[in-house]
């Protein structure tokens, strides 16, 4: 396992990160129990990967809870990241529905000391703002906050979660001119390299690291999912039609030769590309068992595209139309 730098944090982050949502909820088309979720866990420590990426919502705190069970006594040997932001005491979590969201100086702590509690740890490395809107980056008050926080010793550093769609350029821009934010998580793969490249580039100008989620898109890159793929009501990814699992098959196909010189599958070859990018910090694939923990830590090998294979992919993806971006509403 190669390790990189969390941005201007300075901390040290496995390249293959522990997204840990999957063990707190069941938007992947399958519930992991506690014992396969500590296995899977343990098997990632295991490997090397040292990076646990979650938030309090996921699962409302379980997702949280078994990694604070699995690592208690371990804290100095894993980097913890979560994220906060939403209300969700009292209600229900149904896929990409979002919730009542609050980011005031009381809700953070009080979210913050409740993750401390469920992670059983008296910090966290990286905290982060879950899907916030372009006002809440441009709030002083929330920042300040964090940059208490770190002098409390409460958090080491924070981050900026973009979502829940693709998108959110400006949100991001923005984010990263702010002292204590260094990551930025977003929606970046091979298919869909906008706008995860422009955010690379200034990333790389304010020493951000970026995180990156959804690198598989969806499926799309590992073989899993289809154009003929029947998607459960239940799994996030019913939200991706089948017009668009055509087109992203097709493009896909585009992509073999390249693969195949390097003597890559496409899932290597998909995961190499981000890896070879500058400022990605961990990539966080969407893991269900401890099968496809082993399959992607092993891509981590210190290998990474030339730039002669890295410009061809960029020419590939310059011919495709664009697509649309979520963004916060302006109303001015």
């Amino acid at each position: 396992m190669k390790y990189k730098t969390l941005g201007k944090s300075g901390i040290k982050i496995s390249e293959i990160g522990f997204g840990a949502w999957t063990i707190g909820l069941d938007w992947w088309g399958k519930k992991i129990e506690e014992g396969e979720a500590k296995r899977m866990l343990k098997k990632a420590y295991d490997l090397g990967i040292n990076f646990f990426e979650t938030a309090d919502m996921y699962g409302k705190g379980i997702s949280e809870k078994i990694i604070g069970d699995v690592f208690k006594g371990m804290r100095n040997e894993i980097v913890i990241s979560t994220k906060y932001g939403y209300d969700f005491a009292g209600v229900e979590q149904i896929g990409h529905s979002e919730l009542p969201q609050k980011f005031d100086p009381a809700f953070t702590r009080k979210a913050l000391n409740a993750s401390l509690e469920r992670l059983q740890t008296d910090y966290v490395d990286s905290y982060g703002l879950h899907n916030p809107k372009l006002n809440h980056i441009r709030n002083d008050e929330i920042f300040n906050t964090f940059d208490e926080l770190i002098k409390e010793g409460k958090i080491k550093s924070s981050q900026v979660a973009l979502g829940p769609a693709i998108g959110w350029t400006q949100e991001g821009l923005e984010a990263m001119e702010r002292k204590s934010v260094s990551a930025i998580q977003t929606v970046y793969n091979i298919l869909e390299q906008t706008p995860g490249n422009e955010l690379i580039e200034k990333a790389e100008k304010q020493n951000v690291g970026i995180l990156v989620r959804v690198p598989d898109a969806s499926g799309i890159l590992t073989g899993k999912v289809k154009a003929e793929t029947v998607i459960p009501s239940n799994d996030h990814r019913k939200d991706r039609k089948q017009e668009w699992r055509q087109e992203a098959l097709q493009k896909v196909e585009q992509f073999r030769p390249i693969a195949g010189r390097n003597g890559l599958n496409i899932t290597e070859f998909a995961i190499k590309f981000i890896l070879s990018k500058k400022s990605i910090a961990s990539v966080l694939p969407t893991v269900v068992s401890v099968e496809e923990i082993e399959t992607f830590a092993t891509i981590s090998d210190g290998r990474y595209l030339n730039s002669s294979d890295m410009k061809e992919i960029d020419e590939l993806y310059n011919t495709w139309p664009s697509y649309e971006l979520k963004a916060t509403p302006q109303t001015s």
